[in-house]
């Protein structure tokens, strides 16, 4: 009997399976199983999306870090505090499948389903990582080279996008190709005009100049980080920060000195607080520049903590100053739940500072969700990210 992939993913969610993920979701069972109908099929879809684009071989190295993991030992884990509602390689393997389209994937999933954001989130944190899990390991047991699994992957496609919810719909998001098709355009005037062959290089010409403009714009980013410290209790200020990696050493007023680099947001903070002309108030606020949460989460990963572990130090080297934790996310999901979430994940970063011995010194944490987010939700993740953030606001020096 043939493998089936589609039937091997959705036979991995039991109805017991299903219950305990509504129950950590917060959602009811009949909606996980909507939201499962949508996402698995949306998931399939983008890997078979990944060989038909060429880019079989990293479609399995992406299989086999899924099968190494051993989420198939341990999938119920997933829906538990210790889990946290993802596996941790679930993030990685969803921006090598997706790319910047996930946020668009995830907000139309959780439209379709009326599915909180997070919980949608969540869902694809588990199906991507098992389903590659699954396809790396039918390539091991079969030993399959990447040409066979394209084969098969293009032989199932029509089922898996027949699967897809009735009304539910990816074309706009997969089918959004703009060098595909201004090179499609290219093609049909030269069939219509190859009568005329002195119109053949010139289109050509004119093409290949297309397709350079198009990657030199998607590729000759800067590799700096762009933080605009934003005013949520007032107006959103308009002067941008560019931020360089550049190694620093910050010294404290009681002599502690910080790792940091110019531009951060202790190299900023220190300095805005040092200026006897600068002013406390709702209108000072400083990103934090490395700080993680768990996936879908308001658990700080550990290994970011080092800048809430600085802003101790500095807390505690200047003991007038009050500060205020806010929260922010994108416009990907439902916007009461990224409330929620950025609500949770300043009150994280609160908690913390308090912690830490300086909570005399924290007013108080918000989350403003995507209230300020500045770009929409069909923006390149690496847009949106800026939008994806905690801050810190000075209130008193």
């Amino acid at each position: 009997m043939s493998w089936n992939f589609l039937d091997a993913v959705k036979g991995q969610f039991t109805n017991e399976l299903i219950g305990k993920a509504a129950s950590y979701l917060g959602e009811s069972e009949s909606l996980v199983s909507k939201g499962l109908d949508a996402v698995i099929p949306t998931a399939l879809a983008g890997i078979v999306k990944k060989a038909e684009d060429g880019d079989t071989n990293t479609l399995l190295n992406l299989a086999k870090t899924a099968f190494d993991s051993g989420i198939l030992n341990n999938l119920a884990g997933t829906f538990s505090s210790a889990g946290g509602g993802v596996p941790s390689i679930g993030p990685s393997l969803i921006s090598g499948l997706f790319g910047d389209k996930f946020g668009a994937v995830a907000n139309l999933v959780s439209s379709f389903t009326g599915m909180k954001g997070a919980s949608t989130s969540s869902l694809f944190g588990t199906v991507v990582p098992l389903a590659l899990s699954l396809l790396g390991k039918f390539a091991k047991d079969n030993n399959s080279t990447p040409g066979a699994i394209a084969s098969l992957l293009g032989s199932q496609k029509n089922s898996i996008m027949s699967a897809l919810p009735s009304g539910f719909s990816l074309s706009k998001i997969f089918d959004t190709e703009p060098v595909r098709k201004a090179a499609a355009n290219v093609t049909q005037v030269v069939e219509e005009k190859k009568k005329n062959s002195w119109l053949l290089p010139l289109l050509l010409l004119l093409a290949g100049a297309a397709l350079l403009w198009y990657f030199l714009r998607g590729c000759g980013e800067t590799k700096t980080e762009v933080v605009a410290p934003p005013a949520p209790d007032t107006v959103v200020k308009t002067n941008v920060i560019v931020v360089n990696r550049e190694p620093l050493k910050v010294t404290l007023p009681n002599g502690v000195v910080l790792d940091a680099f110019k531009g951060g947001i202790e190299d900023l903070l220190v300095a805005f607080l040092q200026d006897p002309n600068a002013q406390a108030g709702k209108d000072n606020w400083f990103d934090f520049n490395d700080l993680n949460f768990k996936f879908g989460t308001a658990e700080i990963i550990p290994e970011s903590r080092k800048e809430v572990d600085n802003i101790v130090e500095i807390l505690k080297a200047f003991p007038n100053v009050k500060v205020k934790i806010g929260g922010y996310t994108d416009k990907v999901g439902d916007d009461a739940a990224n409330k929620k979430l950025s609500g949770d994940r300043a009150t994280a970063v609160a908690e913390a500072l308090k912690a830490a011995g300086v909570g005399a010194q924290v007013e108080g944490a918000e989350g403003y969700g995507e209230e300020f987010a500045k770009y929409p939700e069909t923006a390149p993740d690496e847009d949106r990210l800026k939008d994806r953030r905690v801050s810190l606001s000075v209130r008193a020096k």
